[in-house]
C-alpha cells in the first residue's frame, strides 16, 4: 500500500498526495467488456481480462474521473484532458482488439475522431 508520494491522473491531469484519491480503472470498463462480447467468456477469461497486466488497460486516474465515467463506452464519455486521447483511443482499440469485443458504429466515430488527434 502506497503510504507517500504524487500521483497524475492521466483523464484529467489532477495531481494527488494521496493515492486514496486515485482509482485503478481499466479503459474499457468490464460492463462494456460484458456487452461487447465478454458474456461469452468462461469465468477464467473474464478474470484475465479484469486483471491483465499486459496490455494497455489498467490506467491510475482520479477516483471523480472514474466514477464520471463509469462504465460507458468513448462516444458516451472522453476524458476531460484532451491531450490525452490519443492514447485513449489506441488504448480502448487496443483492448478491443485484442480481446475480439465488438465495436458500436458511434464508439467508432468517436474513436477515429481521438485517434485523429494522433496526427495533431
Amino acid at each position: 500500500k502506497p503510504v507517500s508520494g504524487k500521483w497524475v491522473s492521466r483523464y484529467d491531469h489532477l495531481t494527488f498526495d494521496s493515492a486514496s484519491k486515485m482509482d485503478i480503472d481499466h479503459t474499457v470498463p468490464l460492463a462494456n467488456a460484458w456487452r461487447s462480447g465478454a458474456s461469452s467468456w468462461t469465468t477464467e477469461q473474464r478474470k484475465a481480462f479484469a486483471n491483465d497486466l499486459t496490455h494497455p488497460q489498467l490506467v491510475a486516474v482520479s477516483a471523480t474521473s472514474n466514477r464520471a465515467k463509469g462504465d460507458q463506452s468513448p462516444d458516451q464519455w472522453a476524458p476531460p484532458a484532451k491531450d490525452y486521447w490519443c492514447a485513449y483511443a489506441e488504448s480502448w482499440t487496443a483492448v478491443k482488439a485484442t480481446y475480439k469485443l465488438t465495436v458500436t458504429q458511434a464508439e467508432k466515430a468517436k474513436l477515429t475522431e481521438m485517434l485523429n488527434m494522433c496526427a495533431a
